[in-house]
Order: structure tokens, then C-alpha cells, then sequence
């Protein structure tokens, strides 16, 4: 009976447990966004400047303007056609649903803010989703007398080669590791020993 018992308390416990694997595995939700873009893809990227564009180069038809400013600052003056999707809510439903849309007819999401600054963090974050056709804007945006006024922004090319920089260090660091650690010993302490005096015999007497 007590074997009957136990065996049953087994089964029991075995059956809540895969009840309850069943229903995290149905209740698990997969995440809306995945990078499908790797680090080291989007460093290399980054490492180049083809992914900026100027004013003049912007094509009306194939291009689409999108203002990552706030609400206040794109009503307050903006560039012609633009479209306002602030930074911090590039990821609400509604933006990602206009990403799709525009990825879907092949346009080229063309980013620009107060400056080229701004707009780092909201294009290496649509890159790495898998949005590859992302430009940056290279101007800068004030206001005098409440008027829009753009200006160009000159991008300097980086003199240095970064990934060859990169190789180096990997390669120098993988040396290091391979190389047999040598411990040194500490030198032993010479020992000088210092003969004792004899004392003299004590001198006259009685």
C-alpha cells in the first residue's frame, strides 16, 4: 500500500510538472523586435561614411525625410515632406508598422535631428533590426526669429583604418595568451656568518 501510495504521489508530481512547462512554453511570448543585424556588421558600418547624405542628394521620390526631434520642435519648423517619429518612440507599434511599410516599397529611411549627433542612436538601432536602407542626414537645424534654418554639416573621413586597427590588438592579444608565463624566482639571501670573539683571560690575581 505504501509503495502503491508513493508511486501515485510520483505521478502526480509529474503531471503538474509538464502541466506547468505547457503552459510557460503557451504563455511565452516572443519578442516584437530581433536584431538580425550582428555588432560586428554594424561596426564596420559605422566605420564608413556611405551612410550619410546631404541635402542635395536627397531623392524626393525614393527618399523619405523622418524628424526623430519632439513634437514641439518638428511643428515648430521642419523640412518639406518630413515625416515626425521621436527617438524615444521609434519602437511604439504605430512606427514600427510605418518601418514595414516603407522596407515592404523599398524606400530609403532618410533620419535627421538638431544635428547628426542626435540621430546615432535611432539609426544604429533601425540597422541592426534589419532596416539596411537607413541614411543620416548631415545638417544642422536652429531657429532665428522662429524660421528653420538647415544648414550642411561637413563629415570628416577617418584618416585611420579602424578594422586593420582591430586585426592588430586580436592578433597581439592572442600572442600574449599563447606565450608560457615565465615565473622568476626570488634570489636567496646570502648568509654571512660573523665568528665570535674569544674573551680574553681575566688578568692578575689573587
Amino acid at each position: 500500500m505504501k509503495e502503491l501510495e508513493k508511486t501515485k504521489r510520483i505521478s502526480i508530481a509529474s503531471t503538474l510538472f509538464i502541466l506547468v512547462v505547457l503552459i510557460a512554453v503557451l504563455a511565452f511570448e516572443r519578442p516584437k523586435h530581433m536584431y538580425k543585424v550582428n555588432s560586428v556588421n554594424t561596426l564596420e558600418k559605422l566605420t564608413s561614411n556611405d551612410y550619410f547624405i546631404s541635402l542635395n542628394d536627397v531623392n524626393i521620390e525614393n527618399d523619405i525625410l523622418i524628424d526623430v526631434r519632439n513634437q514641439f520642435e518638428y511643428e515648430k519648423g521642419h523640412l518639406k515632406n518630413a515625416l515626425n517619429i521621436y527617438a524615444p518612440e521609434i519602437l511604439s507599434d504605430t512606427n514600427s508598422t510605418i518601418f514595414e511599410e516603407l522596407k515592404e516599397r523599398d524606400k530609403t529611411i532618410v533620419l535627421y535631428g538638431a544635428n547628426p549627433d542626435e540621430v546615432n542612436a535611432p539609426f544604429m538601432l533601425l540597422y541592426q533590426l534589419g532596416y539596411t536602407r537607413v541614411k543620416i542626414l548631415a545638417v544642422e537645424n536652429s531657429y532665428v526669429q522662429n524660421k528653420l534654418i538647415t544648414n550642411a554639416v561637413d563629415i570628416e573621413k577617418s584618416v585611420a583604418n579602424v578594422n586593420a586597427f582591430i586585426d592588430e590588438s586580436i592578433k597581439k592579444a592572442t600572442q600574449s595568451l599563447k606565450k608560457k608565463v615565465v615565473v622568476r624566482k626570488k634570489p636567496r639571501k646570502k648568509i654571512i656568518t660573523v665568528k665570535k670573539k674569544k674573551k680574553a683571560p681575566a688578568e692578575g690575581g689573587c
